[in-house]
């Protein structure tokens, strides 16, 4: 004698409460890392230079023109001097594109170790 249970019956267009049997896992708390838990104004102020740095080096080679000397100059090479005067505007842009680009990889270098 099978005992047959009588289906339960739902009605329309109402909202059945959802309980759960099980209670959810309780995650585990976020671990810091020793410089984000004792010096957050210094993670947050390495943060803010590397976007500094970002933004300025999106900004300089966007103002840098491109050096396209076709096939006349990859066969033939550039003629320098050897003399060394005054840095023009390009290559004080050069240079300064340099240093942020370094800035740049090391705030990025240094963010990754302190673990923001």
């Amino acid at each position: 004698m099978a005992a047959t249970a009588a289906p339960a019956v739902r009605p329309s267009g109402s909202a059945l409460p959802i309980t759960l049997q099980t209670p959810l896992p309780q995650l585990a708390p976020q671990s810091l890392t020793w410089w984000q838990a004792h010096a957050p104004w210094l993670t947050h102020g390495i943060a803010g230079i590397f976007i500094v740095c970002a933004i300025a080096l999106i900004a300089l080679l966007a103002v840098q023109t491109t050096k396209q000397e076709g096939l006349s100059g990859t066969i033939g090479g550039r003629v320098e001097s050897a003399y060394r005067g005054r840095l023009g505007a390009e290559e004080q842009l050069k240079r300064l594109t340099g240093w942020v680009a370094i800035g740049f990889a090391a705030t990025g270098f240094i963010l990754t170790i302190t673990g923001i």
